[in-house]
């Protein structure tokens, strides 16, 4: 990559792209001069070519007298001279094939020079006996460069991980977060201090010293925590809670230790700890005792933050999506005081995401960002995020220059039910049997009160399953009626029973199906009071993890006479579901068929498709009757 001059900040000297006088650059000059060294010891020029002959041939050269010395080592002629045909002196050595003791006393009758040499050392030899030298000196001298320079790592050891964010290039603020109003009025307030602390000093106002982002996983509780930082213009440390757990014990006190001095050192700034949960679960939980590390961890926390007077102008953010495991002392007044809900986005925040990072790509005119939204519910900032990201991948995939609503609506479909399994091969029979298993689905939304529109029905298969019919509510729900469970429950039972009524037998495609209406069903009863026959009672407690040490099973907090009638109220209400929809479905057959066949000829369907093969008006017109 070049690096142009124009492109250099004004006041700011240029950073070299290479630097050199490092420790590692002078290692690497080092190791290549010795190499050199070693190449050039092994290639030097020898002294002129000796010429090797056979022993017999040197026997004959004897016998004939042309051989006027010889220089022996390790029972093995290594030099010799004789008169060659032109009387010039040849160079020759041989090798003594067997021990031969009459040659000594052969070469003193000639009256031949014989001389010894001395041993000879083999340059793997040397490499053997030098190279292990060498690395121990380059050991040592790079231990040395170490302690000289930044201090041992060894010593490095119990200090902190923490990330620190400088205010460079573009900063994240609030206006970076969509939705999360309410959150971030709460944290406006922290932003006020770091600015302007004496605003709330004069009224003899304490800051809270701990601020704790509690939700689901994906919501944006980093971000929001950057927002924060960027809003008030001070450092930003990160660490994650794993970082401070080591499997040493007394790294992880010592950790936060110096987390807490940096931040002190750098005040004002903002210390934030992603996933909390990790270094802040209940001390003493599960069998055998607690984590000695991390509970010593914990334990330097709790003092840390016990300690941070309010005038250090320090503020500790932490992220967590299960407070509920989280030790009652990290909570307390005095720490972190205060827990800011970062909720899942509504339709309108929804939107406002979609805006925000469907700017980065081109899209077509006919995008409607408004039905996008309207068409995710229940899903968090991250996984709206990843849908526009795979809207994208699949326009390249086609060759496409704009991101188009289909695309969208295949993003949606494998980030919900998974990707589209084009290339199964199903049977013809079992490939009618989920059209009419989907299609008894699909026709119950229109002939129930309470249940939500239909979107679009499709028998393509996606992840583990081979057909979907999927909804839309027309707005965003935050609780549900008796009337929209019970129907959903019917809308559950449409499948069993579409199959019963044209093949008088079921599939296992219901299984989950079956799971989901006994699961409502239960809860209906147990949870939320809706059983006439039971009463506005709860039973049985919640399940407490494992992990926490409390409990390990359900409570059953009731008789077993309670428990039949809890299961007769089940079965009542899952009974007048399946009889609501085979009245529905038997009463449809025809329209129920048409719909299947449908199905089998376009594999997709959506509501404006559906509503002419069922005699229904369009929905803007059945609306405008309705009202």
């Amino acid at each position: 990559m070049s690096l142009n001059q124009n492109d250099q900040k004004p006041g700011r000297p240029m950073k070299p792209v290479f630097s050199g006088g490092g420790p590692n650059h002078l290692a690497l000059l080092f190791f290549l001069v010795m190499a050199g060294l070693f190449i050039a010891y092994f290639l030097r020029s020898e002294a002129p070519a000796v010429q090797e002959v056979a022993y017999s041939d040197f026997l004959q050269y004897l016998d004939r007298d042309e051989v006027t010395a010889v220089k022996i080592y390790d029972n093995n002629i290594i030099d010799g001279a004789r008169r060659g045909p032109g009387g010039q002196s040849v160079r020759f050595k041989t090798m003594i094939p067997y021990n031969d003791p009459s040659l000594l006393a052969a070469l003193r009758a000639k009256d031949i020079m014989v001389s010894g040499a001395a041993a000879s050392l083999s340059p793997w030899r040397i490499m053997l006996e030098v190279i292990p030298w060498i690395l121990i000196i380059g050991f040592i001298w790079f231990m040395t460069r170490n302690m000289q320079g930044t201090g041992s790592r060894a010593f490095q050891f119990g200090k902190s991980r923490a990330k620190r964010y400088h205010d460079e290039g573009k900063k994240v603020t609030f206006a970076d977060v969509a939705g999360q109003v309410d959150a971030k009025y709460e944290l406006q307030e922290v932003v006020s201090f770091l600015k302007n602390p004496q605003k709330f000093t004069k009224m003899g106002a304490r800051i809270p010293k701990g601020v704790l982002l509690v939700g689901m996983p994906g919501t944006g509780k980093t971000l929001m925590a950057k927002a924060v930082a960027g809003e008030a213009g001070v450092n930003f440390f990160h660490m994650s809670g794993s970082d401070f757990v080591e499997m040493f014990v007394g790294v992880g006190a010592s950790r936060v230790r110096d987390l807490f001095d940096q931040g002190r050192r750098n005040a004002p700034c903002i210390v934030f700890i992603d996933e909390l949960d990790a270094v802040g679960r209940t001390r003493g939980a599960g069998y055998g005792g607690g984590h000695d590390e991390r509970e010593q961890t914990l334990n330097q926390l709790l003092v840390e933050m016990d300690g941070f007077d309010s005038k250090d102008g320090v503020i500790i953010l932490a992220a967590t999506n299960r407070p509920d495991v989280l030790d009652p002392a990290l909570l307390r007044p005095g720490r972190f005081d205060r827990q800011v809900m970062v909720a899942m986005p509504d339709i309108k925040e929804r939107e406002a995401i979609l805006t925000i990072h469907a700017a980065k790509i081109p899209l077509a005119k006919n995008i409607d960002l408004t039905r996008v939204a309207r068409a995710t519910p229940g899903m968090s900032g991250a996984e709206i995020a990843n849908l526009i990201n795979e809207a994208a991948l699949f326009a390249a995939r086609k060759d496409k220059t704009v991101v188009g609503m289909d695309d969208m609506e295949e993003a949606r479909d494998k980030v919900l039910m998974g990707v589209a399994r084009k290339t199964l091969v199903v049977s013809d029979k079992e490939r009618r049997m989920t059209a009419i298993h989907e299609a008894g689905h699909a026709l119950l939304h229109y002939f129930l009160k309470n249940a939500d529109p239909l979107h679009k029905v499709t028998i393509v298969p996606h992840g583990r399953a081979l057909g979907m019919a999927m909804s839309l509510p027309e707005e965003d729900s935050y609780s549900r009626t008796r009337g929209w469970i019970e129907d959903r429950i019917v809308i559950c039972y449409g499948g069993w029973t579409a199959e019963k009524l044209f093949y008088n037998e079921t599939t296992t495609g219901t299984k989950q199906d079956l799971e989901q209406a006994t699961d409502m069903a239960r809860r209906m009863v147990c949870e939320w009071g809706m059983a006439e026959e039971m009463g506005p009672v709860t039973y049985g407690q919640e399940e407490e993890p494992i992990f926490l040490g409390k409990e390990i099973a359900r409570h059953k907090d009731y008789s077993e006479e309670t428990a039949r009638r809890i299961d007769e109220a089940v079965m009542n209400i899952l009974e007048k579901a399946m009889g609501q929809a085979r009245v529905i479905l038997e009463s449809r057959k025809q329209e129920l068929e048409r719909l299947a066949d449908a199905l089998l000829a376009r594999e997709t369907l959506v509501d404006e498709e559906v509503r002419p093969l069922l005699g229904l008006p369009p929905k803007e017109a059945a609306r405008g009757g309705a009202e």
